[in-house]
């Protein structure tokens, strides 16, 4: 471990004016990635009444996967655990012209090392996909198919990767919203293109992969005017040998590591799903779906928890870092918990409602809702993970979550070879659960060990009080769920209509059971709401 954590004098610095910092950063992206949520709802929508879980889906969602995988691995996973505590450093304690050619140099390194592998990505893609889809062999179309998306869409790696980059400056320069909304310019761009240049092309399925590329683009590009104004402006300046992008190298191996097992894990899914019919396109559905809240508050806490984390480790604050970490779990489980039971009970009108049109048939959506169960159970742990690795992560300690995401890997695979014989693509989706739960295990008696414990009680308290709060969210599911308008065809306003019924009182009685058992987490998202919108609240 690099950074050794001792206790210090912290008697100067107030832990509230951090959880409120985080509270209040979280709550910006959380915002930010919510518009983009809802536009990649759209999207998921748009992509399934076109072509449903048809053999050009499979082709697709597979093809992405490859793409995407590097994309994890090398840019958005990696980026964020070794530039910006370094980055940060840098504009610490360095001067601006420093700091100016730390970003310089590892925006020369990043663009040569990707190119590189972009270029090799696309002549590679038949092998590649031989290997990784060995179940559309047989069907030399559908290989084929998948091989020229591939290869149409390994570009977005380079320009994906760049857009990391630019957000992990902002993030550091504690700018929050920018790059959260970048996923917005990408689903809109996947959007006009599946709408506008499909149509006119022999094999539609091409220009939704055409928008994926412009969607890179797009996502780098917005980034830069606010880059510029902050006065950090990329020119070419190849120094791998940087001091900085030494230590960056140093910190992102262990990482890339940790990385590379979780794409691994989906990865062996992709591989395994392949021969089940409508397998990849439930899994990518089902991911989606968790992905909404696991997106707009896991990921948006732990993005706000770095800095704060990394401030606390280097100043070797203990108490105040165990404090935070106590803060972002007591949060998760409030928001988690109810999400979960939410999309356990409601999986199928939530995947009818969203989904079943066009080519996307009821048989697509039992797949989908199957997959949705499984993964929706682990929805604690996944983000759990997130929060936990942060904190190893501001400790400068990439090794342990890299040997945690190890272990899951190794439970998700042989889960997965015996589960699929059983429950087909449900088994590997509850075998990536089973690791998420594996990873978060290890992380936490790590982290228990390392940091003298947690505020056991604290947590416990804010667990029962969940437990007891989601009972209006169970009820309402159950009601929601059981009625027989989802059996019936077409009757769209008023399935949304329950639908959002159901949502409402779910959060109304969520809500109105931790007032009346005096949450501290809905005292403190409260406090932000009137810290925002002061004359509204106020009389």
């Amino acid at each position: 471990m690099a950074n050794h954590l001792k206790p210090s004098d912290s008697s100067t610095h107030r832990p509230e004016e951090d959880i409120r910092s985080i509270t209040g950063a979280a709550s910006l992206i959380g915002a930010a990635t919510f518009s983009s949520r809802i536009l990649g709802f759209i999207l998921d929508i748009v992509l399934a009444q076109l072509f449903g879980a048809s053999r050009a889906a499979d082709a697709f969602y597979v093809a992405y996967r490859i793409p995407n995988l590097l994309r994890e691995i090398l840019a958005e996973g990696s980026m964020s655990t070794a530039f910006i505590p370094v980055f940060t450093e840098y504009h610490t304690l360095h001067s601006k012209q420093e700091t100016r050619e730390l970003a310089s140099a590892a925006f020369t390194t990043l663009l040569t090392l990707v190119t590189c592998v972009t270029l090799v990505g696309i002549l590679a893609a038949p092998g590649i996909v031989w290997i990784l889809a060995p179940g559309f062999r047989a069907e030399e179309a559908r290989l084929a198919l998948t091989t020229l998306l591939t290869q149409v869409m390994f570009p977005y790696l380079l320009f994906v990767s760049l857009a990391a980059l630019s957000m992990g400056i902002l993030n550091s320069l504690r700018v929050f919203v920018v790059p959260a909304l970048a996923p917005v310019f990408f689903n809109l761009c996947i959007i006009t293109s599946a709408v506008g240049i499909s149509p006119w092309l022999a094999e539609p399925i091409v220009g939704v992969a055409v928008g994926v590329v412009i969607g890179g683009i797009a996502q780098f590009i917005m980034q830069l005017p606010a880059i510029a104004r902050r006065g950090f402006f990329f020119r070419w300046y190849f120094y791998p040998g940087h001091p900085g992008v030494r230590k960056m190298g140093r910190l992102i191996i262990p990482t890339l590591l940790g990385m590379s097992v979780t794409q691994i894990n989906l990865t062996v899914n992709t591989i395994l799903a392949s021969f089940f019919a409508g397998g990849p396109t439930y899994l990518y559905y089902g991911m989606r779906l968790i992905q909404f809240p696991l997106g707009i508050f896991g990921v948006a806490l732990s993005t706000a928890l770095l800095p704060t984390l990394s401030a606390q480790s280097a100043r070797g604050d203990v108490e105040n870092l165990r404090k935070t970490l106590n803060h972002g779990l007591r949060t998760i489980l409030f928001i988690m918990i109810p999400s979960m039971a939410g999309l356990m009970l409601l999986r199928k009108p939530i995947v009818h409602l969203f989904f079943e049109h066009g080519a996307f048939s009821p048989d697509d959506t039992a797949g989908t809702a199957g997959v949705l169960l499984a993964l929706a159970a682990g929805l604690w742990a996944f983000a759990g993970v997130r929060i936990l690795a942060t904190a190893f992560y501001s400790m400068q300690d990439t090794q342990t979550p890299a040997f945690a995401a190890v272990a899951a890997m190794v439970a998700n695979i042989l889960l997965a070879l015996w589960l699929m014989r059983f429950l087909q693509y449900v088994g590997l989706a509850l075998a990536t659960t089973s690791g998420a739960i594996v990873n978060a295990g290890i992380l936490l008696a790590v982290l228990h060990q390392r940091l003298g414990g947690f505020e056991w009680p604290a947590l416990g308290k804010s667990f029962g009080r969940t437990m007891i709060a989601i009972l209006p969210v169970i009820i309402a599911s159950v009601w929601i769920a059981d009625l027989a308008v989802w059996e019936r065809e077409g009757q769209w306003i008023a399935k949304v209509i329950m639908l959002f019924v159901g949502m409402g009182l779910s959060v109304t009685g969520y809500v109105g059971i931790h007032a009346l058992l005096g949450s501290e987490e809905l005292e403190q998202g409260w406090g932000m709401i009137k810290k925002k919108f002061p004359s509204r609240l106020s009389g």
